[in-house]
């Protein structure tokens, strides 16, 4: 029998090492065999699923009320199973018209071109199809974001949610996205749920993989911004345990939001595998957009793992956080009454985040790969800018 290593194993699956190894002592994988301190795993096994995952798992009666060809038209590069290395040959897969401009508004916004993104997402925000109407307003919320124009954000987002209102929504399809789109609105852009809205746990059976795997990012999202880190990361990794395919998308979303559960954790060796993942799926198609986006919540893993092995990468993702950034906040701080720090450097955000949840200079030091000297002279210009002269006042400031 042919045996693979517990890192081919998590390569393949999308998986953290850590969980494979876990998985092996468990007794979930058939066929592993242990040697020495580390697992064989036969070639041909399959990643095992997460029996939490039962309560988002289709029954019969669901199952036969799903019709062929259900979101065919709804982010389909989201939606799509592809080896990484393969994004743009599958939006080329899909030719010319309304479906292959969504992909194509996708690649551009997950890589990080937003005016690209807003210009295809814009001719398709009136479409007789429901799914490429929601897929153009989607895109055009989240992609007008870091080109600052947060009105058109909002709106984009209003106008999706009212499409659907319009539509009928008897179906359980229509009804899931709803959820879905509703939950994200309200997590990442502060709007206000419809009160009718459909819990978007109800909706994960309803889901096609790729979005049911990202409305698990949003879920997790949401449990890490109430502070529930531990619920957060059980939530990202059931998700990237149970999906059968690889989703790269959701999948890189997943791991960063891991990352910051597992830094605000204190936990900073798995939050670099988890970060790692991240990388692996996203560098072979520049899927970076991510990256920027949460760099100040991933607690100086970008500046740790990132930046010495891929400067120039490096550089055009920290170019993202502060065209992401500089949008979010205009949205965040009016809509929740904090003041998250809007002019300090990313070096400044990330040195002061970690002071917040109570790490020494030293330790952020030897995080950061810089001197206790360097820890100390951001923390002393994050004090100054913010107008304050306590570091138990950082936390005000920061999403810790």
């Amino acid at each position: 029998m042919e045996y693979m290593t517990v890192g081919e194993a998590a390569q393949h699956w999308g998986v953290t090492e850590r969980l494979v190894q876990r998985l092996c002592a468990d007794g979930r994988i058939a066929g592993a065999v242990r040697f020495g301190r580390s697992w064989g795993i036969p070639a041909s096994a399959r990643k095992p699923q997460d029996p939490r995952r039962e309560s988002a798992t289709l029954d019969d009666a669901q199952q036969a009320k799903r019709q062929p060809g259900d979101y065919a038209n709804l982010m389909p590069l989201l939606n799509a199973a592809f080896e990484p290395g393969h994004a743009r040959e599958f939006v080329d897969s899909l030719g010319a018209g309304p479906r292959a401009d969504i992909a194509r508004a996708e690649l551009f916004y997950f890589t990080g071109h937003a005016d690209e993104a807003v210009a295809l997402a814009n001719l398709h925000l009136s479409s007789d199809d429901v799914e490429i109407r929601l897929s153009a307003h989607l895109i055009y919320a989240f992609a007008n974001l870091p080109l600052g124009n947060i009105d058109g954000s909002r709106r984009a987002l209003e106008g999706a949610l009212s499409a659907l209102e319009r539509s009928s929504l008897e179906t359980p399809q229509l009804r899931a996205a709803q959820g879905f789109i509703s939950r994200a609105a309200s997590t990442l852009l502060h709007l206000k749920d419809p009160e009718d809205a459909p819990d978007v746990i109800d909706a994960l059976p309803f889901l096609p993989p790729g979005l049911r795997a990202f409305a698990f990012y949003v879920q997790a999202h949401a449990a890490y911004l109430a502070g529930d880190h531990a619920r957060s990361l059980g939530i990202a990794e059931t998700a990237l345990m149970g999906a059968d395919e690889t989703y790269p998308i959701p999948a890189i979303y997943l791991h960063l939001v891991a990352v910051m559960d597992l830094m605000a954790l204190r936990r900073p060796t798995e939050a670099r595998e988890h970060l790692l993942c991240a990388w692996e799926l996203a560098r072979p198609d520049d899927l970076i957009e991510g990256f920027g986006e949460h760099h100040g919540l991933l607690g100086g893993m970008l500046e740790a793992v990132i930046k010495p092995g891929w400067p120039e990468d490096f550089k055009r993702i920290i170019d993202i956080t502060y065209r992401f950034s500089a949008g979010w906040r205009r949205v965040h701080n009016p809509a929740t009454g904090d003041d998250v720090a809007d002019n300090l450097t990313t070096t400044e955000f990330t040195a002061s985040m970690l002071a917040a949840r109570g790490w020494t200079n030293a330790e952020i030091a030897q995080h950061m790969g810089v001197s206790p000297n360097t820890v100390k002279s951001y923390i002393s210009s994050s004090l100054r800018k913010l107008g304050i002269t306590r570091r138990q006042d950082l936390g005000r400031f920061m999403l810790a």
